[in-house]
């Protein structure tokens, strides 16, 4: 009897295992970056138009972040998680900022990488929901951009803020970032800005876990950003 109870606490383990391994693999590979810019073609709004430059996000000169904290066994930890997968377009007037336009920025989900793949896999699947077509980019849609100064010139530091609509997981709502730029050369703007929001806005729920004890609700969204001048939509 001590035998069986022995064998069939183990096949119950092993079965419990293997579900949490198959819950936790990883996520659908992201579209290609090559497909993904014939799937969102440049915006008429940001391109090229008067005295007002293109700018161009460069991916490999970019980083998109999200921080959030968690209670893991027992120890406050802050969760940071980051991609380089992000795009989007700016018209850029250092003449007459107020005239800048700002396309919109879009971060591959499935590519968030945090120190831990487990986690990674079950924020793409679970929270995100990044496998499904329609949830795979987080996007936001600045409509307004606010706080330039009159004039900009090369090697000037500006502050700004952009208002507009952050999509993530299928529900979209209005966000707000705040951040500052430097137009470091006549081909290079360079910048940083960040938002905070909050899960539930979002239905970003968390699954139950074990050693997970709580999560926060605020999330703090942050992007660094390298924009290349480019003399025209490709």
């Amino acid at each position: 009897m001590k035998t069986k109870l022995i064998v069939g606490l183990a096949v119950f383990a092993a079965f419990g295992i293997a579900g949490f391994l198959y819950l936790t693999r990883p996520l659908a590979e992201p579209t290609p970056t090559s497909d993904a810019a014939e799937r969102f073609p440049p915006e008429p709004e940001t391109e090229e138009n008067g005295s007002a430059a293109l700018f161009r996000i460069s991916s490999a000169e970019s980083l998109a972040e999200f921080n959030v904290k968690e209670v893991l066994r027992g120890s406050n930890f802050l969760v940071v998680g980051t991609s380089s997968q992000v795009s989007g377009d700016v018209a850029f007037d250092p003449g007459n900022p107020s005239e800048s336009r700002v396309g919109t920025i879009r971060i591959n989900a499935r590519t968030l990488k945090t120190d831990d793949s487990r986690r990674d896999s079950a924020i793409g699947r679970f929270i995100l929901r990044s496998e499904e077509e329609a949830n795979e980019f987080i996007e936001f849609k600045p409509g307004t951009l606010d706080g330039l100064p009159p004039r900009i010139s090369t090697g000037d530091a500006f502050a700004f803020e952009t208002r507009g609509d952050l999509t993530i997981a299928g529900i979209t709502r209005e966000a707000s970032f705040r951040g500052a730029a430097v137009l470091e050369s006549e081909g290079t703007l360079t910048g940083s800005a960040q938002a905070v929001i909050r899960r539930a806005d979002f239905g970003l729920t968390i699954p139950s876990v074990p050693f997970v004890a709580a999560v926060d609700e605020e999330v703090i969204l942050k992007i660094q950003f390298t924009a290349i001048r480019v003399e025209g939509v490709e």
